[in-house]
């Protein structure tokens, strides 16, 4: 596993996360479109942790943009309480 990669990509995700809950407290008017507007970007840290845990730090560094969606998308391998 890519140990530095995941730290970073989990580190975006919880800021990310971290400014969605406090811009919740903060904005009462606050509602799904703010909410539908942030989501992809906390997904899309939270999945490329789990798509590209073990690429070398080269591959992290040199990113295709179809490579970018790949890593992006739902992981297919990850059971979710079945």
């Amino acid at each position: 596993m890519n140990r530095a990669f995941v730290l970073q990509e989990l580190t975006e995700a919880h800021e990310a996360l971290t400014r969605m809950i406090q811009e919740i407290r903060d904005t009462p008017d606050y509602d799904s479109g703010e909410l539908f507007a942030e989501m992809p970007h906390l997904y899309h840290h939270l999945n490329t942790a789990w798509n590209a845990r073990n690429v070398s730090q080269d591959e992290a560094q040199h990113v295709s943009d179809v490579t970018f969606k790949r890593w992006s998308a739902f992981p297919d391998d990850l059971p979710m309480f079945e």
